[in-house]
């Protein structure tokens, strides 16, 4: 029995193979490229003691002036949180500085004022430090340039703290899990900036965490390695938004 059950399995096996012919047959996709480790350069260089850059990965501030009712970050009025901003920096919002056109814009913000000139968009909110509680993600329009203010808060308390503030020509933000995702036009054609902002719980703030070129059009493909070491840009005007 085991002999002609030995026998049958091979004559199946046999016309299957040959029903099949070649198809599903594996193919070779050539040599398998030689893995090659790291090589180390310079190994005689004397290793950096300092940074050649302050690179400012992370903003926190308390919010000056506000408190939040109940601790409900909904309940206070996000034209309440810009108006505090410029009153708190007057050297960019000030009549010499950068961006001072915001400020007769969100007047217009209020009860009455023309609302196609409010410089305010439209808050999100989402729990973004993992605290199970939602946060406020802010943006308004920084007068007269083209840039946009990109805002975090959060509430500790009743304080209202601001966990994020960067400045610079907008594409568009995206939130993704507790990561906001900026896109910036690019100086290249064919591309797109792209920065990551994460919570991190050591520093209570949303740290700048990655940044890259992405291939958006049909401009050269080009190369770039991601991450990369960028320095966040500061509230004031960024020197790559004109």
């Amino acid at each position: 029995m085991r002999t002609a059950f030995a026998a049958a399995a091979v004559a199946l096996l046999s016309a299957t193979a040959a029903a099949c012919g070649d198809a599903g047959q594996l193919q070779s996709a050539g040599p398998t490229q030689t893995a090659d480790s790291p090589a180390k350069l310079w190994p005689d260089l004397r290793p950096a003691s300092s940074p050649a850059y302050p690179y400012d990965v992370a903003t926190r501030e308390t919010v000056k002036g506000l408190t939040v009712p109940g601790g409900d970050i909904r309940k206070i009025d996000p034209v309440d949180i810009v108006e505090a901003e410029l009153k708190a920096h007057p050297a960019d919002y000030g009549s010499k500085g950068a961006f001072h056109g915001t400020v007769d814009r969100v007047k217009q913000c209020r009860p009455g004022g023309d609302r196609a000139l409010c410089p305010l968009l439209k808050p999100y909110y989402r729990d973004l430090t993992g605290d199970g509680r939602p946060d406020l993600t802010l943006g308004f329009r920084l007068y007269p340039t083209n840039q946009t203010a990109v805002r975090v808060y959060t509430v500790e308390g009743r304080r209202l703290v601001q966990v994020l503030a960067d400045n610079d020509a907008i594409l568009g933000v995206e939130l993704a899990g507790r990561a906001l995702i900026e896109r910036n036009p690019a100086d290249i054609s064919g591309y797109e900036y792209r920065t990551t902002w994460e919570w991190d719980p050591g520093q209570r703030a949303m740290v700048f965490s990655r940044d890259e070129y992405l291939h958006t059009g049909t401009g050269p493909r080009i190369h770039k390695a991601s991450p990369s070491a960028r320095p966040s840009a500061s509230p004031a005007a960024s020197p790559s938004a004109s």
